[in-house]
């Protein structure tokens, strides 16, 4: 039982962190109203890993991944989303991200102010 929390805990942190790249349609969000505008009232959703996340203006995450629960703070920050997360009692590593837009369907992600790993969300 450990080993299958371990192997559960890497896959998130592994989806949370980044995944693979995508077409290059994707336009940045360079300030915190205009990211903002997009999110609110939204969720973000990996479908794959059961992972819906929600971003308040408030500067609250919160959401569910893999039957656990995620939640976290966030602030905007010389034109990256910066974020402390934990996931079922897991501290995730903070990060800054590099966050870009595709259509009103989704948001992408990726890790290190943008030279690290992506992750796509579709917009709820």
């Amino acid at each position: 039982m450990r080993s299958l929390c371990t192997v559960t805990g890497l896959m998130l942190i592994a989806v949370l962190a980044g995944g693979p790249a995508q077409a290059e349609e994707y336009r940045p969000i360079h300030d915190r109203k205009a990211f903002l505008s997009v999110v609110e009232g939204r969720a973000l959703r990996i479908a794959l890993y059961d992972l819906t996340l929600r971003v308040g203006a408030d500067g609250a995450i919160s959401g569910r991944a893999l039957g656990g629960e995620v939640s976290g703070k966030w602030q905007w920050s010389d034109g990256y989303f910066c974020r402390t997360m934990e996931w079922a009692g897991r501290k995730i590593d903070a990060d800054c991200q590099l966050v870009e837009q595709r259509g009103t369907s989704a948001l992408r992600f990726t890790s290190g102010k943008g030279s690290g790993k992506r992750a796509v969300f579709r917009l709820q």
